[in-house]
C-alpha cells in the first residue's frame, strides 16, 4: 500500500503544481518579466552600463574647493520650498535629494542615487526601489524606506492641490517593503509612461525630523529652517532678503558615487539678493558676486562694458542650449470672460510686435517662437500627414476640420519700423467688432451689455515692463481698455496662485519627451487652481491628446502625438509667443573654469564647473577680487 499512497501523493502534488501555475501564470504573463536595472530609460535602452565610472560630461579630476557666488532679485521670507505662502529663498529645494537623477546628455534617462536599484514588471504596474544603506541625511540618521512613503505622502498631503490631486489619482499606494525597500503601486486607469520617473524624481525628507514638532514643521507653511536633506550642501545662513549661504557637508554620504563624481564641487554657494536688476548689475560688476546667468537682452548688448571685461577677468560666455526652449509668451486666463472669444484672442495677438520689439528694444538677438516645441521634433510643421493626421483625423469633432487640411498656426509677421503694424492693428480690430466689441463715443470698446473690455497686464519684472509697455499701448489704440500693472513679487506671487489675473507672462517648461506633467500644464482636471497651466484651459481634445502622448510606447508615437497637441494648442490662441535663444548667456569672474565637453541639456553651473585656485589667486592678488 505504501507505494500507492506515494503515488496519490505525488499526484496531488503535481495537481496542485499546474494549479498554482494555472492561477498564476496569467499574472506573470500579463505583467511580464521582472526588470531590475541600476537605471530607467522612458524609450530605448540606457546609455551608460551598470557599474560605469562617471557621466561622460564630468571632469572626473574636477579641484574641490572655492566659492559659487550668483544673484537673486527680489524678496524671500522663507526656506521651505515647498510652502503655499509667501516666497521661498532661492535653491531651497537643493539639499533634498531624490530616488533618481536624470542623466543631462540622454532625454528620459534617470541613473540611482539615493536608490541604488529597481526593479520592476515589464507592464510598469508597480517599482520597487532598493536604498543605498549608506544614504545618510545631513544629521547623519539613515534614510530609510520609511522616509520616502512619509515624503510621498506629505507631498499628498501638504503639497500643491494641483500636484496632489493628480498624483493621488495615478499612484494609490506606496509602502515600505524593509528598512532599505520601497514599493509604488500605480493604478489601473492610468498610463504608466513616466510614472516610474515621476515617483524616481520625488524628494526625500526625513519622517523623523518632521514628526519631532509637527505643528511647526507643515510642508505648506513658511518656515526659515528647510529641515534636514540628504544632499551635498546645507544651509549655513539666510538672511532675509539679503543673502543665502550653503556650505558643502563635510560628511555627505554620497560623494564617491559614480553619478557625483566630477560634480558638486564648490565649498559654497552663496547668492546675494538685490532689490532690481539694476542693482544686480552693479553688484556683479564689483565682484560682489562672481556668476551671473543673464536673461535680459538689453543688458547682454550694452551693460558688460567696463573693465574687467576689457582686461579679461571677467568672460561673456555662450554655451549652446540643446534643450526645447520654453514656451514663453503673455498668456490669456480664459477663466476671464472677456477671453471666451477666439476671435478676441486672436487680436490680442495681432498687438503684439515681435520684429520691432526684437530690433529696436532687444538688440536684435533673439528669434520669434511660434511653437510650445521650437525647433524640435515635436514641433508641428506643414500640413498634417502620416500619424500626426491619423491621430488628429480620430479626435472628431472636437477640433475644427481646418486642422486637417492647414498649415499650423505661426506667430504673425510685423514691419519692424514701428511699434504699432497698422496692418495687423487693422485686423485685429475688425475681430474685435465681429466679436461684439464695438467702440463707444469715448473710443473704448465695449460689449452689448456696456461693459468694456479690459485687460490688465500683470508683471513682477521692470525689465519685462519695459518690453510689455509698447504692446500695451498698442492693445490701447484698438480701442482695448488695457493696462500694465507691475506689482511687488510677494502681490505677484499671490494673484498667480490665485489666478486673479487677465493675462501675465509665463514660460511654460518643455523637453524631448513630455509626459504626465503636461497635465498640469494644459489639462482641464486642475485648470481651476493650478499654477502650472496659468491659462486655466480645459479642452477635451488637448485631453486626449495628453493622454495619447502620455501612453506613447515609442518615440515615433510620441513625437506624431506630441506634434497634433502643438498644433491643437497654437490654434486655441491663449498665449502671444514671444522670443526665445538656443544659447545660454554666462558672464562669470575668470576663476571658473567648466568641463571641455558640456552636455547638450544642462550648462552645469551648479554642479559641473569648479574654482580655479590660481586664478583665483591672481584675481584677489591684483584687486580684481576681494
Amino acid at each position: 500500500m505504501a507505494p500507492a499512497t506515494g503515488g496519490v501523493l505525488h499526484a496531488a502534488f503535481v495537481f496542485g503544481l499546474m494549479l498554482f501555475l494555472l492561477l498564476t501564470l496569467p499574472l506573470r504573463a500579463e505583467e511580464g518579466a521582472i526588470v531590475k536595472s541600476h537605471g530607467f530609460a522612458e524609450f530605448g535602452e540606457l546609455k551608460y552600463p551598470a557599474g560605469f565610472a562617471h557621466f561622460d560630461y564630468v571632469n572626473p579630476q574636477a579641484p574641490k574647493g572655492g566659492e559659487l557666488a550668483i544673484s537673486a532679485v527680489g524678496t524671500f521670507d522663507s526656506m521651505n520650498p515647498f510652502t503655499r505662502k509667501g516666497r521661498a529663498g532661492a535653491l531651497a529645494s537643493e539639499h533634498f535629494e531624490s530616488l533618481m537623477i536624470e542623466s543631462y546628455d540622454e532625454p528620459g534617462s534617470y541613473y540611482g542615487l539615493v536608490a541604488e536599484s529597481l526593479e520592476y514588471p515589464e507592464s510598469q504596474d508597480w517599482v520597487i526601489f532598493n536604498l543605498r544603506p549608506e544614504a545618510r541625511f545631513s544629521d547623519g540618521s539613515p534614510v530609510t524606506a520609511e522616509d520616502v512613503v512619509f515624503s510621498h505622502n506629505i507631498l499628498l498631503d501638504q503639497g500643491l492641490q494641483s500636484y496632489a490631486e493628480a498624483v493621488r489619482k495615478r499612484i494609490p499606494k506606496a509602502e515600505a517593503l524593509g528598512p532599505q525597500q520601497v514599493k509604488f503601486h500605480f493604478s489601473p486607469d492610468f498610463p504608466r509612461r513616466a510614472m516610474i520617473s515621476q515617483v524616481a524624481g520625488t524628494p526625500v525628507f526625513s519622517k523623523a525630523w518632521f514628526e519631532a514638532d509637527p505643528e511647526n514643521r507643515r510642508l505648506d507653511e513658511p518656515r526659515l529652517d528647510p529641515g534636514i536633506g540628504s544632499g551635498p550642501y546645507i544651509l549655513e545662513k539666510a538672511d532675509i532678503n539679503q543673502r543665502i549661504i550653503y556650505r558643502r557637508n563635510p560628511d555627505y554620504w554620497g560623494e564617491g558615487l559614480n553619478v557625483n563624481i566630477g560634480r558638486h564641487n564648490y565649498d559654497s554657494i552663496r547668492v546675494e539678493y538685490f532689490g532690481d536688476t539694476i542693482a544686480a548689475m552693479e553688484g556683479f560688476k564689483a565682484g560682489v558676486y562672481t556668476v551671473r546667468p543673464e536673461n535680459n537682452s538689453k543688458s547682454w548688448a550694452t551693460a558688460y562694458e567696463f573693465d574687467a571685461i576689457a582686461n579679461g577677468d571677467v568672460i561673456k560666455d555662450e554655451i549652446p542650449n540643446g534643450n526645447v526652449p520654453a514656451a514663453s509668451g503673455f498668456v490669456m486666463n480664459l477663466l476671464r470672460p472677456q477671453f471666451q472669444d477666439i476671435r478676441v484672442r486672436e487680436a490680442v495677438q495681432l498687438a503684439y510686435n515681435f520684429e520691432w520689439t526684437n530690433e529696436s528694444l532687444q538688440y536684435g538677438l533673439f528669434r520669434q517662437r511660434s511653437s510650445f516645441w521650437q525647433d524640435s521634433a515635436l514641433e508641428a510643421k506643414g500640413l498634417p500627414e502620416g500619424r500626426e493626421l491619423e491621430v488628429l483625423t480620430a479626435l472628431g469633432d472636437q477640433i475644427e476640420s481646418g486642422l486637417l487640411t492647414s498649415e499650423p498656426v505661426m506667430a504673425h509677421a510685423s514691419k519692424p519700423k514701428r511699434p504699432n503694424d497698422r496692418r495687423n492693428l487693422r485686423r485685429a480690430m475688425k475681430l474685435l467688432d465681429e466679436a461684439g466689441w464695438e467702440v463707444n463715443s469715448d473710443g473704448m470698446r465695449q460689449n452689448a451689455a456696456g461693459e468694456l473690455l479690459e485687460i490688465e497686464l500683470l508683471l513682477d519684472s521692470p525689465s519685462l515692463e519695459r518690453i510689455a509697455a509698447p504692446y500695451v499701448s498698442n492693445l490701447r489704440a484698438m480701442g482695448v481698455d488695457a493696462r500694465l500693472n507691475r506689482v511687488d513679487y510677494a502681490q505677484y506671487t499671490s494673484r498667480r496662485r490665485e489666478k486673479d489675473f487677465d493675462m501675465v507672462y509665463f514660460a511654460y517648461p518643455k523637453s524631448l519627451e513630455p509626459s504626465t506633467g503636461l497635465y498640469q500644464q494644459f489639462g482641464a482636471e486642475a485648470h481651476q487652481f493650478s499654477v502650472f497651466n496659468p491659462a486655466g484651459l480645459a479642452d477635451p481634445a488637448v485631453d486626449a491628446l495628453i493622454g495619447n502622448v502620455v501612453e506613447a510606447k515609442t518615440q515615433e508615437d510620441l513625437q506624431s502625438n506630441a506634434r497634433a497637441l502643438d498644433r491643437v494648442l497654437r490654434a486655441k490662441r491663449f498665449m502671444v509667443p514671444a522670443w526665445y535663444l538656443d544659447v545660454s548667456w554666462i558672464a562669470y569672474w575668470k576663476q571658473y573654469a567648466y568641463p571641455e565637453n558640456l552636455p547638450p541639456y544642462s550648462t552645469g553651473l551648479l554642479d559641473l564647473w569648479w574654482v580655479d585656485a590660481e586664478r583665483e589667486a591672481t584675481l584677489k592678488a591684483s584687486g580684481a577680487l576681494r
